[in-house]
């Protein structure tokens, strides 16, 4: 940890990234397996963990290193409390369908609080009650019409004038015996699990496309390498291979911020998360005996928006006015797809390929709704009944009034900043540039992008995304370049952190 000071910790890292993970090598061969896995999340390692338990020989590729993706930078709370969702999912989908999602993130949290009983996994997993609350009025109203909605379904929760902050709100809605856990701690231990029972796992492998050879799927790596298989799972956060099902046009990319800090008063227990904005989140972890709170929020779509660093500095305002800060320890942020009409999309990516299964679109609750997607998988590829996989297909017709408008305005959106950047006139001149500081620039009569580290050497892209062609905007809070149209996240130097892209940028020498 930092020393005890207010100063915001200087790099982007979240807490859960010091535990220790198996580390695997590269795939420097042609294999073939039952069933392969692209994406070292929650999903890929829960559903290669149930797999092999099943007998089947299941390898996972993951682009950089396991767990170091969204799962390694959420807030980890397990619980089927999602915002406000479930007065909406009765008015656009109809009760039952409503008490099946519900259902589906209580039976995800019951099978993690099991299995971290059954193996004994110490991950700092505590039950907690989870609270959303509103500070105006026309969210008190909403939340109101949750808690009838909540009535209807059967869900245990209960309404409140206040919470144990200094936060003036109007009204909470609590839902009883949720949790929060440790995410890299619980999912160590299934991944040693599935290696001990001859899983195998490749880290630094990016699966670039998908070949068809009679029914046989084949993942062709950046490295020409393929991977002959049954069945494909594609659990890669966006899909690597959307060559038919359009998931670009499908979802949308939306960023968050958290930091994680010891704080002056006493946390007094519980998850909470505002539902009008700026969204403020709040959770603890125990950390040697001490409480390390998590404040998350501040959202916006991805590459959109003021200076990145501002919405740390709005997190850090509000931790220090709601609880002060004794020692600023950890920050990071991470990016969260949502789809059209707010469901996860989990089952075959098309139609007509029964043999290549997505799991995308969990709008921040990946720790239930990404555990629903590995054994609903699962289910799919043993050819078992599974109640939840009509509501989550990602070929469902249901479509709501509002995600119809969304779907407008997002590629409204994108058409105006793909001709947004590139008319852009950019002044800034690469000898301009401090150490730490990055930029679009000219260069050479185009656009790119230039860094300079703190060592002073300096980096330069085409910052025009490999993934539709839209130009990425430098992220100063976490030293990033990001795509305003579809969310495509790159390192300073050009390498794909998030996609949908799947080729870096072009470096510049």
């Amino acid at each position: 940890m930092t020393d005890s000071s207010h100063s915001m910790p200087q790099f982007p890292e979240p807490y859960w990234r010091e535990v220790s993970l198996p580390t695997a090598k590269k795939l420097t061969e042609d294999i073939s397996v039952d069933v392969a896995i692209v994406g070292g999340g929650i999903t890929g390692i829960t559903a290669a963990y149930l797999l092999k338990k099943e007998g089947l020989h299941v390898a996972i590729l993951e682009a950089g290193n396991i767990l170091n993706g969204t799962t390694g930078h959420t807030t980890a709370k397990v619980t089927a409390q999602h915002g406000l969702i479930y007065d909406e999912l009765i008015a656009h989908f109809g009760e039952e369908n409503a008490k099946l999602y519900y259902q589906s993130a209580d039976s995800s949290l019951k099978f993690i609080k099991d299995l971290i009983q059954e193996k004994n996994i110490d991950c700092d997993f505590s039950e907690e009650d989870a609270y959303i609350y509103a500070t105006t009025d026309e969210y008190a109203n909403k939340i109101r019409k949750e808690a009838e909605a909540y009535k209807k379904l059967g869900i245990n929760g209960e309404l409140h004038d206040s919470i144990p902050f200094d936060i003036r709100i109007k009204n909470a809605l609590s839902m009883k015996g949720q949790a929060q856990f440790h995410p890299l701690k619980y999912l160590k231990q299934l991944t040693l699990d599935f290696l001990e029972a001859g899983g195998l796992i490749f880290e630094e492998t990016t699966a670039t496309d998908i070949e068809e050879e009679n029914d046989i799927p084949k993942i062709i790596t950046r490295d020409g390498y393929k991977v002959s298989c049954k069945q494909v799972i594609i659990a890669s956060h966006f899909p690597f291979f959307d060559k038919e099902g359009m998931y670009f046009a499908r979802m949308y990319a939306d960023h968050s911020y958290v930091i994680a800090v010891k704080t002056n008063k006493p946390y007094p227990g519980g998850m909470y998360v505002s539902v009008d904005d700026p969204v403020r989140s709040l959770r603890y972890t125990p950390v040697n005996g001490e409480h390390l709170v998590l404040i998350g929020g501040d959202n916006h779509q991805t590459g959109q928006g003021p200076d990145t660093l501002k919405h740390y500095q709005a997190l850090e305002a509000f931790a220090e006015k709601t609880l002060g800060i004794k020692e600023y320890a950890y920050r990071w942020s991470t990016q969260d797809l949502i789809t059209l009409d707010k469901l996860p999309y989990i089952g075959s990516i098309t139609a007509q390929k029964p043999n290549i299964l997505v799991a995308t679109g969990y709008r921040k609750w990946g720790m239930t709704n990404g555990t629903t997607a590995a054994t609903l998988l699962t289910d799919i590829i043993l050819d078992r009944d599974n109640p939840y996989k009509d509501l989550f297909s990602p070929t469902r017709f249901k479509k709501a009034d509002p995600s119809i408008k969304k779907f407008i305005s997002i590629n409204a959106d994108v058409a105006g900043h793909l001709l947004k950047g590139k008319l852009q006139y950019l002044p800034t001149n690469p000898n301009d540039l401090s150490n730490d500081e990055g930029a679009p620039i000219m260069y050479n009569g185009e656009r790119a992008g230039a860094y300079r580290d703190q060592d002073g050497k300096l980096h330069i892209v085409d910052t025009t995304c490999t993934h539709l062609g839209c130009e990425c905007e430098w992220n100063h809070g976490d030293r990033t370049w990001d795509c305003p149209c579809h969310g495509s996240r790159y390192s300073y130097d050009g390498e794909v952190i998030e996609g949908p892209t799947n080729k870096p940028l072009r470096r510049i020498e």
